[in-house]
């Protein structure tokens, strides 16, 4: 479905959003996770969002465009914010409560 060029670009980020980005970033809220793990996982994402627009580098299109075009938020911005999430549960959690 992310390859078929007659699937509109929304379409695909959405799927992507849902399907591929969870998969991704399964259990990321609990990695102890560094800098250039996070690079990596940004250049990943960006081949392939690119791939899904049917775009190259050397169509010389800057991230943000892309971006803007498939609707979809930097996975950096997206982890931090399940981090915080999982943060803001873990603090919530009372004193006396189970650690598994």
């Amino acid at each position: 479905m992310l390859c078929d060029k007659r699937m509109p670009i929304g379409l695909k980020g959405k799927v992507y959003r849902i399907v591929v980005r969870l998969a991704v970033m399964y259990g990321a809220e609990c990695w102890p996770i560094k800098k250039t793990q996070v690079q990596k996982l940004m250049v990943a994402e960006m081949m392939m969002i690119r791939w899904i627009c049917g775009y190259t580098r050397m169509d010389k299109i800057s991230n943000g465009v892309i971006r803007n075009l498939v609707k979809v938020a930097p996975i950096e911005d997206k982890m931090r914010e399940i981090r915080l999430r999982w943060f803001g549960h873990v603090k919530r959690r009372s004193v006396d409560a189970p650690v598994r």
